[in-house]
Parts: C-alpha cells; sequence; structure tokens
C-alpha cells in the first residue's frame, strides 16, 4: 500500500486522470467528482465499516470515494454505467493499493439484480443526483443483505429521505425508504470539494435496515397506496384513494377499516398505516405498482 498521505485523488489527479481518459463530466450521468480527501475520509468513518466488510458502491466516477473504501480496508464491487471510467477505475484502485480487494460492474445500476462476490452488507456512494432515490430504493430491495446506507445526495432529497410524519416535506420517498430502513440526515457536503462544482447543495444521508410492516399486503401493493396517496398531496386520503378503492365511498370504508382517519391527509401517516390501508384493497386492485417507476420515486409531490 502506498503513503495514504498520497493514496488519495487531489484536484490536479482528478482533473489530470478526466483529460487523459477524454472525460467530461455531464448532467446526463450527473458526473461530479469528488476531489477532497479530508471530505472522503469523512465519508468513509461515519460509514463504520469493519475490516474486510463487503461495499457495494454506485457511480465510483474516477475513484475517489473507491479509495477511501478501499483503504480502510473495505472489499469492494463498484457499478459504473460509463464505459470509459469502468474501464480505468481498476488501474486507479489497484495502481495505489495492488493487494486490494475490488471489482467493477458496467453497468447501470438499475439494471443490477446479481453481485459477483460475497453479498454487500453496506452501500457507500456518492449518487448521480438525478437518479438517487431510484437507485436507493432499488439497492435496498434487491439486495436484502445490505444492513447499512451511507450516501451523498442532493441536499433537497436527503431531508426528504429523512423526513418524518407531518412535515412539509415529507412524501413518497420518505414513506418508501422507511419500508426498508430507519434514515437519519448524517452531515453536510460543500460544493467546493467537487468538481465541478454542481448547483446544488449535498449532504449525507445514513439508513439503518429494519424489518418491514408485518403486514400481509406485499410491498408493491403498499407502494400504490403512498403513490395515490401523494398523488396530489393537498388532498384528503378519501379523495386520493377514490381511484384506487373505485369510489370516495369505498375508498372512506376501507380507511376506516384500516383505523385512518378518511380526513387525513397523507403526509401525517406513517408506512404502517399505509400498510394496514392496502390490506383493504380487494387483490383485483393490486396495480403491481414499481417501488422504482420515476412517477413513484422521483422527489415530486413530496414538497
Amino acid at each position: 500500500m502506498n503513503d495514504t498521505s498520497s493514496a488519495l485523488l487531489g484536484p490536479a489527479e482528478i482533473r489530470d486522470l478526466a483529460g487523459r481518459l477524454g472525460v467530461r463530466p455531464t448532467k446526463t450521468l450527473g458526473q461530479n467528482f469528488l476531489h477532497d480527501g479530508g471530505t472522503v475520509r469523512k465519508i468513509v468513518r461515519i460509514a463504520g465499516l469493519r475490516p474486510g466488510e463487503r461495499v457495494v458502491e454506485v457511480g465510483p466516477g474516477l475513484g475517489s470515494l473507491t479509495l477511501g473504501l478501499v483503504e480502510a480496508g473495505a472489499s469492494v464491487v463498484a457499478i459504473e454505467i460509463d464505459p470509459v471510467l469502468a474501464g480505468q477505475i481498476t488501474d486507479t484502485v489497484l495502481g495505489r493499493f495492488p493487494d486490494a480487494d475490488f471489482e467493477v460492474v458496467l453497468s447501470d445500476a438499475m439494471d443490477v439484480t446479481v453481485l459477483p462476490g460475497e453479498p454487500p452488507t453496506a452501500l457507500v456512494a456518492n449518487l448521480p443526483y438525478n437518479v438517487a432515490v431510484p437507485v436507493l430504493l432499488t439497492m435496498l430491495q434487491r439486495f436484502d443483505s445490505l444492513e447499512r446506507v451511507l450516501v451523498m445526495v442532493q441536499a433537497e432529497v436527503a431531508d426528504r429521505v429523512a423526513a418524518v410524519p407531518g412535515s412539509k416535506i415529507y412524501g413518497i420517498p420518505s414513506v418508501k425508504a422507511a419500508w426498508y430502513a430507519s434514515a437519519r440526515r448524517a452531515g453536510t457536503i460543500g460544493r467546493n470539494v467537487f468538481w465541478p462544482a454542481p448547483n446544488v447543495d449535498s449532504a449525507l444521508v445514513q439508513l439503518e435496515r429494519r424489518e418491514p410492516p408485518s403486514t400481509s399486503a406485499p410491498r408493491e401493493r403498499v407502494f400504490a397506496v403512498v403513490d395515490a396517496a401523494f398523488a396530489q398531496r393537498r388532498k384528503t386520503l378519501r379523495a386520493a384513494l377514490s381511484g384506487l378503492f373505485g369510489s370516495g365511498v369505498a375508498a372512506e370504508a376501507a380507511l376506516r377499516a384500516a383505523g385512518v382517519d378518511p380526513g387525513a391527509r397523507g403526509e401525517t401517516l406513517v408506512v404502517e398505516q399505509f400498510a394496514r390501508i392496502a390490506e383493504q384493497l380487494p387483490d383485483a386492485s393490486d396495480t403491481g405498482g414499481s417501488p422504482v417507476t420515476p412517477a413513484a420515486d422521483s422527489t415530486e409531490g413530496a414538497e
């Protein structure tokens, strides 16, 4: 292993490496490369990884955070959608840490259903901001081995994922994340530690896996109720769920059976209450709503 003072990538190295690869950061892929070693080590420290722990990273880019994870002794599998970056990152990692336990998967994270090696127990990543919530929920859904998550996202998204019932920003991402885990804000990241500097503030959100609510309703049905409840968040649940149940009268009956006030709004309910409502849906009404559709997991409607 090289001396740790030179183990991570600094601003000049990031620009030089990008230049040699002909990489220009794109908004389409949400590319903003982290170049501050202090920030990298802060993220790794907050993640609290165990020596040898299997970690999945989404969107490693040029490898800044990846190097920090490897430096901490983690076994890392990185998912990278950009073939140029995916082709380079192994050389970057092994050039600084020749004995690193590291693999890269060239793919869109939304398409990954299996990962090589041992199942990961942690997800640590600087997520592309334009797809952060769908990627986060997809990873939690597909990899139930994940016990802990620490991701950097747009500050507004971090707030929404970690929001609690009754707040103005509590919405679809908050409820769906709560199905899998407890979430909290874990710090703020300044704009000047990225190249190029983003136009939005960044923050860390930390999640700890928990058992999903005890319910007879499948997750897809619960998430369909969540989607409907927040589609027009100013409506009462009786009105918002009338389409799902067939009429306002049927929605009110279902809500009362679930022990929920029909005049309440979705922003006041915890995930367990959404599950009780979903139990009232007849099988024929199961929409099979996906937890990762853009409409379901964008931050729209969470304001």
